[in-house]
């Protein structure tokens, strides 16, 4: 599947991997700060952002997708840096072909496989239960939202994914397909390899996607890898704390030195 992307700056390839619910646009900030040193490209997942839609959604698909936008950009190797599902798609891929990786920085999600998270589930219903024809303002979702989701942060983060189409509001993401492909989203990735490439795994303090248990793992399947922990963060990490974020990335990737 072609998926869209967005490209920042020049020099070495580093591909950014978004998250669940997430797209290129949540990495914008970021991106336009990493292109002094590299060229930056942000892609939108299936079922993402600008990306088509299908109704099938699974790890091996993904990396597919992601091997096609390398061949597509006559990419050789890049760095990847992953968020979320984003990390476990990035570690699939390192996993499947590490000749194409250089280093690999995973935000905040562990290879292992995770059972279905109950924030995630309200929020699928949540979006699913809301009639956008009802609407014509996202201020007016926001409000139809706010009770059942009560984080504003989270609401706005959310809201991204609602455009204009011929006047009428829409989901760019594809809701029903990630609802019913989610129980993909938490498999296992990788569990019969070892990656040697250089892997920095970057956890928020706040955040329980990264536990004990999963050091021994990640220690066991990326054996070059580091775990780094931004104490003030939670699983949004570079959202939280986007300035020590940069700071891990940027030396991990030796761009203070390349620039």
């Amino acid at each position: 599947m072609k998926l869209h992307y967005q490209i920042t700056g020049t020099g070495q390839a580093l591909v950014i991997v978004h998250g669940l619910f997430g797209s290129s646009d949540n990495w914008r900030g970021i991106a336009k700060q990493l292109a002094d040193y590299a060229q930056v490209i942000t892609v939108d997942l299936r079922n993402h952002g600008r990306s088509a839609h299908s109704t099938q959604q699974t790890y091996p698909l993904m990396v597919d997708d992601l091997v096609g936008l390398f061949d597509e950009l006559d990419i050789d190797t890049a760095n990847i840096i992953g968020h979320s599902i984003g990390g476990k798609v990035a570690m699939a891929f390192a996993a499947a072909y590490p000749e194409r990786l250089n280093k690999l920085a995973v935000v905040d999600i562990s290879p292992r496989e995770y059972a279905g998270d109950s924030s995630h589930i309200a929020i699928f219903e949540a979006l699913l239960a809301v009639d956008l024809s009802l609407y014509s303002k996202r201020s007016e979702v926001n409000e139809a939202l706010s009770e059942l989701l009560p984080d504003k942060a989270v609401r706005q983060f959310l809201l991204m994914n609602i455009s204009q189409q011929n006047g009428h509001l829409i989901w760019r993401i594809n809701l029903q397909a990630l609802y019913s492909n989610y129980v993909h989203f938490g498999a296992a990735v990788g569990e019969q390899t070892k990656v040697d490439n250089s892997t920095c795994f970057i956890r928020g303090g706040r955040s329980r996607y990264i536990q004990a248990d999963d050091e021994v793992l990640i220690a066991k399947q990326f054996p070059r890898s580091e775990i780094f922990t931004i104490e003030q963060a939670g699983h949004w990490v570079h959202a939280e704390a986007p300035q020590p974020f940069l700071r891990k990335v940027m030396a991990f990737f030796n761009f203070e030195v390349s620039k």
